[in-house]
Formats: structure tokens, C-alpha cells, sequence
């Protein structure tokens, strides 16, 4: 392997810790863009039955405005404030302007971005495949975190991820022939949508939402139908080790839930690293089969 594979894997690697950034901007942002178009929705519709004019729109609250601040005194963030991992050493993890925490979770989301651009272009070099890979790997980071805090899975990323992983296949940016790839959208979605209703119907209860079955297509998309089942067994054992594990330190949140699309999100990326039938033979090997 030349040098400059590696150099090539490097610049990735920098441009993954940039796009890092502006994905901490998308987990933080896009639940609350969300909430607000529902609750304009919801003014506009009492206003409707009102017979009144509905109120005022808020201002303007994008994935670009207002410009990044602090949580905690308002302080607007500085160019130099905002370089990806560099500013929050230089500042120690703390507000330059109140010195509140701020948390760790902003660099290793830029990191774990740097590092799997940096991985697939090391894999595929400068290519349509790399980059198809590095939008499938920025796309999952956002879904995983959002997913962990606000238990959503927007529809803005997972149908995009969906038509994005039909659309590699069909220009051969992936391995995985069209007619397999559009297989593994509908068994990915039809398959979560019928546990969903097998659940409910036996304990009344939901056990999971409608953008897991989402992203469960999008994953048979870029996989294959062949990879749905390695790759559900993967988000479960993983599912049940992060949740006995919470259990054992008190961690579960009210209600004892666990968002399902972070595990899920953990077994594509197995898949795209080691690739399915790696996945199957590990699964395999922990239940000694």
C-alpha cells in the first residue's frame, strides 16, 4: 500500500472531522426544528377551528440559524471556537465566555466521523463507493445519536439513507446488485413492521417505532436482503449487552426503554467494516453454533 493511499486516508480523515462538526449541529438542531414545525402545525390547526389567525412564526431556527452559542450564558461561538477536537482541548472542555462544561460527546462525534472517513477512503480511495460510504457512515452518526436522545429517527435522514443506498447499488457504487438491494428495503421494512404488530397485539404495548423499520430498509438498501438477519442479530446482542449493563448501574431511564436505532446503527457499521457473513459467524460463535 503507497504512500499515498495514506496520505489520501488522511485528508478523508480531516474532511470526516469537519462534517463531524456540522453533524453535532444536526443531533442537537434537528429534533427541536422537528418539534417546532409540529407545533406550528398544531397552531395552525386550532387557529383554523378558532376561526382566528394563527400566531406569529417564530423566528428563523435552521440547521444554519441562529449561529452556534452557548447552552448555558448565550455566548456565540467563534470561528476559533468551533475547529473540530482543537478548540475543545485548547479550551478544556469549558465555555471561554461562563467556563461551563461543555460535553465530550462534540469531539468523539467528530472523531468517530474522522475515523470512518478516514477508513473508507483508506478501503476505496477517492472514489464514488468512498464517498457513497461516507455519507451511509455520516448519515448512521447523526441517526444513532439523535435516536439515543429523543428516541426519533427522522424521516429528513432515513428516507434519504433508504434512496441512497437503492441509488448506489443501481450505479454500482456498492457490491450489492439493485435487484437484492431493493429486496432488502422491502424484508427490512416489512419484516420490523411485523414484529412491531405481533408485539402490540400480544402485550398491547408499542416496542418499537415506525423509523426503525425505516432504518431497517435503508440498511437492506445498502446491504441486501442476504444481510438482514446477521445484522438484526448483531443490534440485539449488542441491544442486550449495553441494556444489562445499564440495568446493572442503575442507568435505564423511566420506563426501562432503549432506543433500538443506536444498535442497529452499531451492526451496519460491523457489517460495512467486517461485512455480514462476518457478523453471522461472530453471532454464531457467541451461542457456541
Amino acid at each position: 500500500m503507497g504512500p499515498d493511499v495514506w496520505v489520501n486516508a488522511a485528508l478523508g480523515g480531516v474532511f470526516g472531522l469537519l462534517i463531524g462538526s456540522f453533524l453535532n449541529v444536526v443531533i442537537y438542531r434537528l429534533p427541536k426544528i422537528m418539534e417546532r414545525q409540529w407545533a406550528m402545525e398544531a397552531e395552525a390547526f386550532q387557529a383554523a377551528q378558532a376561526g382566528r389567525e394563527p400566531a406569529a412564526a417564530p423566528e428563523p431556527f435552521n440547521l444554519m440559524v441562529p449561529r452556534s452559542r452557548c447552552q448555558h450564558c448565550g455566548h456565540m461561538v467563534r470561528w476559533h471556537e468551533n475547529i473540530p477536537v482543537v478548540s475543545y482541548l485548547f479550551l478544556l472542555g469549558r465555555c471561554s465566555a461562563c467556563k461551563a462544561r461543555i460535553s465530550p460527546r462534540y469531539p468523539l462525534v467528530e472523531l468517530a466521523t474522522g475515523a470512518l472517513f478516514f477508513w473508507c477512503i483508506q478501503r476505496w480511495g477517492f472514489t464514488s463507493t468512498a464517498a457513497a460510504w461516507c455519507l451511509f457512515s455520516a448519515a448512521m452518526i447523526a441517526l444513532a445519536f439523535i435516536d439515543w436522545d429523543t428516541t426519533l429517527l427522522p424521516d429528513d435522514i432515513t428516507l434519504p439513507l433508504l434512496w441512497g443506498g437503492l441509488l448506489a447499488s443501481a450505479l454500482h457504487w456498492t457490491a450489492v446488485p439493485l435487484q437484492a438491494s431493493v429486496l432488502g428495503a422491502a424484508a427490512g421494512y416489512v419484516s420490523l413492521w411485523m414484529v412491531y404488530w405481533g408485539f402490540k397485539l400480544v402485550t398491547g404495548k408499542e416496542g418499537m417505532g415506525y423509523g426503525d423499520f425505516k432504518l431497517f430498509a435503508a440498511l437492506g438498501a445498502w446491504f441486501g436482503w442476504q444481510a438482514l438477519v446477521p445484522i438484526i442479530l448483531m443490534s440485539s446482542v449488542i441491544g442486550a449487552v449495553v441494556g444489562i449493563a445499564m440495568k446493572i448501574f442503575s442507568s435505564l431511564r423511566e420506563g426501562g426503554y432503549v432506543p433500538f436505532g443506536p444498535f442497529l446503527v452499531g451492526a451496519g457499521f460491523t457489517a460495512m467494516i467486517l461485512g455480514p457473513q462476518a457478523i453471522l459467524d461472530t453471532v454464531l460463535r457467541l451461542f457456541g453454533l
